[in-house]
């Protein structure tokens, strides 16, 4: 099955829960992530009532729809529900190949001028709500938004720069892997992921990864981190069977 498509705000009424009702992860104020991206985030996994953002910028790195893809997987395996918001590209498939429960899964694909209440509707009712970020967006309407998050627990992860995220997520570099001297194929990407943020995240952090993953991930036998410029580093691998 693929995941929701909902088209304007209207049409949400009968996906969110109210406010009122019970958690639907049991009252956890922590949502888990995958062990690997553990370390990039200050309570281990996704905070309720936190801003992740992912990308830091209008110009997003190759890798950074996997990271993204990565950070739901296991909130949403373990029964959270998820929306995407102001991404037409966003794939279904993909979603489900990082291992994403599709039945969970709202998509928003063009919220249009009603994309602040769209957000704000989804906080209302959704575990995580993932937003593209408009050119456009003030100050004001980020903060109303972010606030939101706190007060009805859900987790906001903008897809984009948002000045004020209690962590931001970005792809700094990447190296593919499989070509040789002119042939060959691509197998996989290591990605180097920096976490920065405020408060408890103020100190910055750095994983690699390949991405995309899968339950298959591993962590590679030797040292368990390594200090280098203030950053801290853990060295992952993630096979496919």
């Amino acid at each position: 099955m693929a995941g929701r498509m909902v088209v304007g705000s209207a049409a949400l009424a009968g996906l969110v829960r109210p406010a009122s009702a019970p958690d639907p992860a049991g009252g956890h104020r922590v949502l888990p992530v995958r062990p690997e991206l553990t370390g990039l985030l200050p309570n281990r996994g996704l905070r309720r009532g936190s801003t992740i953002a992912v990308g830091g910028g209008q110009t997003r790195p190759s890798g950074t729809t996997s990271l993204l893809l990565a950070l739901l997987a296991e909130a949403s395996r373990a029964g959270s529900w998820c929306a995407v918001v102001g991404m037409p590209t966003f794939g279904a498939g993909a979603a489900a190949e990082a291992g994403i429960v599709l039945d969970r899964l709202a998509l928003v694909p063009q919220p249009g001028p009603e994309w602040p209440t769209v957000v704000a509707a989804l906080i209302d009712g959704v575990d995580v709500v993932v937003t593209a970020v408009p050119s456009t967006v003030s100050a004001s309407v980020a903060d109303r938004l972010a606030a939101r998050a706190r007060q009805r627990g859900s987790v906001l992860v903008p897809y984009g720069r948002w000045d004020g995220a209690d962590v931001t997520l970005q792809v700094v570099r990447g190296i593919w892997q499989g070509l040789g001297a002119g042939r060959g194929r691509l197998r996989r990407r290591e990605v180097t992921i920096s976490a920065r943020g405020r408060g408890a995240a103020a100190r910055p952090r750095e994983v690699k990864v390949w991405l995309p993953g899968d339950e298959l991930t591993r962590v590679v036998p030797g040292p368990a981190a390594t200090a280098r410029s203030g950053a801290t580093r853990l060295r992952v691998v993630a096979g496919r069977g």
